[in-house]
């Protein structure tokens, strides 16, 4: 297409020129002749000249280094990607699964009549939360009902809630400072907002012990009313949240009950572990003395029959070992199947994934994490990234690491790769799936992803030159911890996918002098997309959608990154993920503190609509004078960035 905006040769326009182009064509006078809106010739050639005289002096060879440094970390990227999916494949075809790499046996009750319950460890499980008042009943119900004898044990709430409806006083009004009787309170309890928070059964259980509990914090009544049912439970406050979650980990294996347990397992607040979680993985830990943790995997689908699954192998791998610590453990059969049958019946939970196209790609995302990174991980180098739940720890490996830091927001990986340097292998177990709540508002979900991005960037800043003198770990070990684990996967990851496909090809439309080649611009990419497909093979119909938004997190990811890197900013800002629980399922239950806002000013992202606006105008361009087809794509992720932009992603959430 010829040029209109250049004296001479044609030749690509400057921007000034599009623009000034666009304007002539669609600004007319009111009595329907067009404007002439044209610079003189002279002036425009003069524009159009110094344009090209920048861009092939100074824009042009800027951008070819660009391109090369891109190339060079989407070829590391590529190998990476790779090398993860052979071992992969490799553990699924030739059956490489844990149990035929360590030794896994069911602990053995019953074998010495007079031991009763000493065969089994004493096991903790700690779940910290902050502000939880939508899931922390499902947590805790979940850890409560885990099966395993009721005097090896112990379950601890970690609540480190400043919302004074869930720490202080159950109402919005500090009663205590009124000392308020019976009458009163069953005024209260017939306000309709009282009772859709805290349900029915629980208003007559503070009806009947309102003087005993004194308007205790939500959290603490509902360990007491587990307490009450024979459950070994403890609630622990702090006077202040220093450490964020990590230091209320340190705090609570700092108690004496908690220095007896062997092993620790970890949920948050929104996970709900299976009953037979801890049969299935602390016998690793019991026979294995050289393993630190057992990660499950985290799991956003229902379970149609997991539950006669579950009972089927209870019945069958323990036989009567089952009957054997039950009757020895002061919990009948009966009680125990009455725990089963009330934890998969109660209520019909069914996590996330399904509620927006946004949880349905972050469940594309996190299932190739554990299927492919976490798999490939515990296979080669017995180490991963510990996801900071549904884990089980080997106390004395904590202890022997250093314990809890809280150093970065990575708390959990941190004590992965600390625990690493000190010998101790990690291990992977996918077949044992942990329910867990997907963040379903793009808010919580960018605080969650600059986290994760932030920390692991500023984790590596702090202990590259520590991995690299470690001596207690082989060579080999040592490369994949520095390059393969942080270098690649969670500094150039980020880099590349935003810097590439969101800023280098949209600007090489606008500068020819600088070209990208086929291979790192289709070959590449495509190969990467093929490898994360194939594993989802249910969500093949999301690839594409998986492809904008990922390039679009990007953004937030690169910038947390760099952030972690220089130790700048908001490096160390700790911001709990919101959880929504059953409010999806049912507003009227448990309503939101706040209602959501409305406001244009509130739903506006205006990094994204800067972006869709440049990624816009280099597609017009492309399109207009270019001689390749970007704008294909340009146009596509212009649309995603402008959809997030203008807050058009993930769910809302208002008061019925």
């Amino acid at each position: 297409m010829e040029d209109p905006f250049s004296v001479g040769p044609a030749a690509p326009p400057s921007p000034v020129g599009v623009v000034s182009h666009l304007l002539s064509t669609i600004l007319p006078l009111s009595d329907g002749v067009a404007i002439a809106w044209r610079w003189p010739d002279a002036l425009l050639g003069s524009i159009g000249d110094a344009w090209r005289e920048v861009r092939s002096r100074a824009v042009a060879p800027v951008l070819r280094v660009a391109i090369i440094v891109c190339l060079a970390m989407s070829a590391m990227l590529l190998v990476e990607v790779v090398s993860m999916a052979v071992v992969s494949l490799a553990v699924k075809v030739l059956r490489r699964w844990p149990e035929s790499r360590y030794r896994w046996e069911p602990i053995n009750a019953g074998a010495d009549p007079e031991s009763g319950n000493l065969d089994f460890p004493m096991v903790l499980v700690q779940i910290p939360m902050y502000n939880e008042r939508k899931v922390y009943k499902l947590s805790i119900g979940a850890a409560c009902a885990l099966f395993w004898p009721s005097d090896r044990i112990v379950i601890q709430v970690l609540d480190d809630s400043t919302d004074p409806t869930i720490k202080v006083s159950l109402l919005p009004v500090a009663f205590n400072q009124y000392k308020p009787i019976k009458s009163e309170f069953s005024k209260l309890a017939t306000d309709e907002k009282v009772c859709s928070w805290f349900g029915d059964s629980n208003l007559e259980f503070l009806f009947a012990y309102v003087d005993r509990f004194s308007f205790q914090g939500m959290v603490e009544i509902e360990c007491k009313l587990w307490a009450n049912k024979g459950i070994n439970i403890y609630y622990e406050v702090r006077d202040n949240r220093k450490g964020y979650k990590a230091g209320a980990l340190k705090l609570g294996m700092e108690h004496d009950y908690a220095k007896e347990c062997e092993f620790v397992a970890i949920f948050d607040s929104d996970f709900q572990p299976e009953p037979d979680f801890l049969m299935k993985t602390i016998p690793f830990l019991v026979h294995n003395p050289s393993i630190a943790l057992v990660q499950a995997r985290w799991q956003f689908g229902k379970y149609v029959i997991h539950f006669w699954l579950s009972l089927f192998s209870i019945v069958v791998v323990y036989g009567k070992q089952f009957v054997h610590f039950s009757i020895e453990g002061n919990c009948h059969p009966c009680l125990v199947l009455k725990k089963l049958l009330t934890w998969h019946f109660m209520d019909d939970f069914a996590v996330n994934f399904s509620d927006c196209l946004m949880t349905r790609i972050q469940k594309l995302t996190l299932d190739y994490h554990f299927k492919v990174e976490q798999e490939a991980g515990s296979s080669t180098f017995a180490f991963f990234g510990f996801n900071g739940t549904a884990g089980v720890w080997r106390t004395s490996a904590i202890n022997e690491a250093g314990g809890w830091k809280d150093r970065t927001t990575v708390e959990d990986m941190d004590l992965a790769v600390r625990a690493t340097l000190r010998g101790w292998k990690l291990l992977y177990v996918g077949d044992v799936k942990v329910k867990s709540e997907l963040p379903s508002t793009f808010k919580a979900y960018r605080y969650q992803q600059h986290r994760w991005s932030c920390g692991a960037a500023y984790l590596f800043r702090k202990m590259a030159i520590e991995i690299l003198k470690a001596k207690e770990v082989s060579l080999w070990k040592k490369f994949h911890l520095t390059y393969s684990f942080f270098f690649v996967r969670k500094i150039v990851t980020h880099l590349v996918t935003f810097f590439l496909y969101c800023v280098v090809i949209p600007t090489s439309v606008l500068v020819p002098e600088a070209t990208i080649p086929a291979w790192g611009v289709v070959y590449i990419p495509t190969t990467i997309t093929i490898l994360n497909a194939i594993r989802n093979p249910s969500s093949l119909h999301l690839i594409p959608f998986w492809i904008l938004f990922e390039n679009v997190m990007a953004m937030h990811r690169m910038k947390a990154t760099i952030i972690g890197l220089l130790e700048a900013g908001t490096f160390d800002e700790w911001i709990v993920t919101d959880k929504l629980g059953e409010t999806l399922k049912d507003k009227t239950r448990i309503p939101l503190l706040e209602k959501a806002s409305t406001t244009l000013s509130d739903r506006l992202n205006l990094p994204e609509l800067g972006f869709a606006a440049f990624l816009f105008l280099c597609a017009c361009y492309n399109l207009a004078y270019g001689q390749n087809y970007y704008y294909g794509y340009i146009y596509v992720q212009a649309v995603a960035f402008l959809v997030v932009g203008c807050g058009y992603v993930g769910t809302f959430i208002t008061n019925p």
